[in-house]
């Protein structure tokens, strides 16, 4: 075994703990959402997506602030948010908040 596995092996976000798992387990989030892309709007959940962008900003903040910094969640947490505001954005486009309503265009 060389050395530097042997290190990440023994390291506090290496796979012995839970800094490693937890974010491991969270790249779940990011493949649904993935796969949830090629649903129609209509079978998308408002409230449970905006509830994930929550959730994924509140957990980027604490990846950065635990000691030792946990940079795997970071990662993970960015990409589940980027994932659910673009699912967020086809809600809303799918639900008419994001077109323009038709009084206004006309009267520009």
């Amino acid at each position: 075994m060389g050395s530097s596995f042997r290190a990440f092996l023994n390291s506090p976000v290496g796979p012995k703990t839970t800094h490693f798992w937890g974010p491991v387990a969270n790249w779940g989030f990011v493949a649904a959402g993935l796969a949830d892309m090629k649903k129609p709007p209509e079978m998308i959940s408002g409230n449970m997506t905006a509830v994930m962008c929550v959730y994924s900003a509140l957990f980027m903040r604490f990846a950065w602030m635990v000691k030792p910094r946990n940079y795997l969640l970071l990662a993970c947490h960015a990409s589940n948010e980027a994932v659910q505001l673009c699912q967020l954005s086809r809600w809303a486009k799918g639900n008419g908040y994001l077109s323009e309503k038709k009084g206004e265009a006309s009267s520009k």
